[in-house]
């Protein structure tokens, strides 16, 4: 066996984690951006899988499921949070939350939904957040609004909770 079938073997008996982007959007009153799926109950943010076989990075899966999910194709800003979670009875995910900025009346206007996915998106207050998203995105996008607030970050989080 050669090095490289030995260096191929070990990646291959690596343990594996899913990795997602999301992007975090604002109005001038500071609500969130939230979006309904329609393949599971509740609430999220515009994101999902990073697309690894492709090369793809956090940064790019972010920017190209914004595009796909709501329409506008913004490039992603400082990475505001990352979160491992873990799945029950799945493996791990890491989860990459960037700030997407505020969006104008006319950004609003010109948000598409992906009808394959999306039912419909909502403004939300920081104080709404909780009652919308399930609890450990819930606390991730806190956090993220946090480090958008005091300019510290990105967040490390363990299931939506700080690491540290």
């Amino acid at each position: 066996m050669t090095t490289s079938d030995d260096f191929a073997t070990y990646i291959a008996g690596l343990p594996r984690v899913l990795s997602a982007a999301a992007t975090l959007f604002r109005d001038a009153e500071g609500r969130v951006l939230l979006v309904e799926p329609n393949y599971r109950a509740g609430w999220g943010l515009p994101g999902g899988t990073i697309e690894s076989d492709d090369g793809e990075t956090p940064r790019l899966g972010a920017r190209r499921e914004t595009l796909e999910e709501i329409g506008l194709d913004r490039a992603p800003g400082r990475l505001l949070a990352v979160d491992w979670v873990p799945v029950p009875g799945h493996i791990p995910m890491v989860a990459y939350l960037y700030d997407g900025g505020t969006l104008t009346d006319a950004d609003l206007k010109a948000i598409r939904l992906q009808e394959e996915e999306l039912l419909s998106w909502r403004l939300v207050p920081r104080t709404d957040l909780p009652d919308h998203l399930p609890p450990p995105l819930g606390r991730r996008v806190l956090a993220a609004l946090d480090a958008l607030e005091d300019g510290n970050g990105p967040a490390e989080l363990e299931n939506g909770h700080r690491a540290l």
